[in-house]
């Protein structure tokens, strides 16, 4: 079996890219064997994950900081899919670890003035990571979404005249994430509180899955 490396990383914080990273690892485990590789040297992850008392989180966080490229290959034959949540700096030793071992990169993109203003960059560091693993599929993933807002919808636009596809599906602004969070666990494992979120995940990873 060789796992299927994705990739959750962009060139800032604040994106909610460990949100995703966990959850997106949460449905995943439901498909198969799964692992996340925590690569981003605050360790958010790995904190999530030991917030899950007395419950466990339902998949496995290894720290990777010190050594992306090898935990990545340890963990390859054991699992079907694993989950790297990367440093918020592609130019981290980390992030270009990961996005070189990666078949998908998620880029988490929020619907505000300043990823509008800044969404030229994502194309700088896809096509530069593109170069280095010409295998690699990238998508722009639109999170905490709000139905009725207009930067929602002016994100939209934004993103459609970039060379960097965007999913169709997203994640919206959902008490269940950060309540999953505070309780270790991901929105799968919070019971009727997190089932719209959780069919939000679903929806993603469906996606992701026929590229």
């Amino acid at each position: 079996m060789t796992a299927t490396v994705y990739a959750v990383a962009n060139y800032k914080g604040g994106v909610g890219k460990t949100t995703i990273a966990m959850n997106l690892a949460a449905g995943l485990a439901r498909r198969g064997d799964c692992v996340i590789l925590d690569a981003d040297p605050q360790g958010s992850a790995t904190l999530w994950a030991q917030a899950a008392m007395p419950a466990r989180f339902p998949v496995t966080v290894i720290s990777a900081e010190r050594d992306v490229a090898a935990t990545l290959a340890d963990s390859r034959a054991r699992n079907a899919f694993i989950v790297v949540d990367c440093p918020p700096a592609t130019d981290a030793v980390q992030t270009q670890a990961a996005l070189a071992n990666a078949a998908v990169l998620l880029i988490p993109v929020l619907p505000s003035p300043m990823d509008l203003w800044a969404a030229a960059r994502i194309e700088t560091m896809v096509g530069t990571a593109c170069e280095r693993n010409p295998r690699l599929q990238a998508r722009i993933v639109v999170n905490q979404l709000e139905a009725r807002n207009a930067l929602t919808h002016a994100l939209g636009g934004a993103l459609a005249e970039l060379s960097v596809p965007a999913l169709q599906n997203g994640l919206y602004r959902r008490a269940a994430y950060r309540t999953a969070a505070l309780e270790g666990a991901s929105v799968y494992d919070i019971g009727a509180r997190g089932r719209q979120a959780a069919a939000e995940v679903d929806a993603v990873i469906e996606e992701v899955m026929r590229l």
